[in-house]
């Protein structure tokens, strides 16, 4: 965090503080001091977060056995919340501190409805702050925010200036929803682009969001614009004390196929199919169309991911129709509740 307070002076004397002379011309800035304050603040409740997956664990086949990324403390009892695809499947877990201090840690839980991920280390964290959580409902287009990432062994970690874009819902194509995203430009410079797990925090120094993906496109009208993704923290407040009771919420317990899908031109179509799925036994592929669901058309991954989790029991069978090659067929599968097919972390 050492070109901190360099950053800061920087952000205080930018147009990013100051946004357009319309919108500064009706808004009073904070003092910069207390603003300044904030930020220094909200940064040392950041931390570097190390992982090492089981060796036979199902997400080492994309996301690796050893992950980095960041974390930030939002509770005095130690909790840090993170990116929940960071530590799927963890044997290890270890937290790194602003003063190089490397603490084990264990998993708390690990949601995947909204992707969140909790873990708490075993030795006391001291010297370590306790990020706010605010909310991002009334953030807008254009305004100012930081990223931060936490220290790993090589790197200090540091904090990038950027700005929200858009605030939209967002579908990934591994079978993942939310209704309420948070876009942001430019992207996270600081770690070498490492925004997994990495806070994001207003000019009052409350945490808005945690750091998901890059994506190309920000402002989602296809048009390119660098930036990224982040979980609001919003979607948190309802299912923390769940979370921390169960290890995940309700709506973590859900269908799943094994897809990964993009939904181009109102066709869904599959790209890959994880090894030993529901999707992968049921004869799916890659370059398959899906085309309904229990005879309901969908032509979006929203919709085909609301139709298939529309459902009482995760395992309950579904009836997919598919455009395989020429042929259009129906395909019975049977799901399966994902939750149960991932190596639990020592603790959930």
């Amino acid at each position: 965090m050492s070109t901190l307070r360099h950053w800061l002076c920087l952000l205080l004397s930018s147009s990013l503080l100051l946004g357009t002379a319309a919108h500064a011309a009706t808004t009073q800035p904070p003092a910069a001091q207390a603003m300044m304050d904030a930020l220094t603040k909200a940064t040392t409740a950041v931390v570097g977060v190390k992982i090492t997956a089981m060796e036979d664990a199902r997400s080492a086949e994309t996301l690796g056995l050893k992950r980095v990324g960041s974390g930030v403390q939002i509770a005095p009892d130690g909790l840090i919340l993170t990116i929940g695809y960071l530590m799927l499947e963890a044997e290890q877990i270890e937290v790194v501190t602003q003063d190089n201090r490397t603490l084990p840690a264990r998993a708390v839980a690990y949601d995947l409805a909204t992707g969140f991920g909790l873990l708490r280390p075993l030795l006391p964290l001291r010297g370590v702050g306790v990020a706010p959580l605010g909310s991002s409902r009334d953030l807008q287009p254009g305004d100012p925010l930081m990223a931060v990432t936490g220290p790993q062994a090589d790197d200090d970690g540091d904090v990038s200036m950027t700005r929200l874009i858009s605030r939209r819902a967002f579908s990934g194509s591994w079978e993942y929803h939310i209704e309420s995203a948070l876009f942001t430009s430019p992207p996270v410079l600081a770690s070498g682009g490492n925004h997994s797990g990495a806070p994001l925090f207003n000019q009052k120094g409350e945490l808005m969001g945690i750091g998901s993906l890059f994506v190309s496109d920000a402002t989602g009208e296809n048009r390119r614009l660098p930036g990224n993704m982040f979980v609001p923290v919003d979607l948190l407040r309802p299912i923390l004390a769940e979370l921390q009771r169960t290890g995940y919420s309700g709506k973590s317990r859900r269908p799943w196929l094994g897809l990964t899908s993009n939904d181009q031109g109102g066709r869904i179509q599959i790209m890959r199919v994880s090894k030993d799925s529901p999707a992968e036994l049921a004869g799916l592929g890659a370059g398959d169309v899906v085309l309904a669901v229990d005879d309901a058309k969908v032509a979006t991954l929203e919709a085909f991911y609301k139709k298939l989790w529309d459902r009482a029991a995760p395992d309950a069978e579904i009836r997919l129709t598919v455009l395989q090659g020429a042929d259009i067929k129906t395909i019975v599968l049977k799901p399966q509740d994902r939750m149960l097919t991932l190596k639990k972390p020592p603790g959930i």
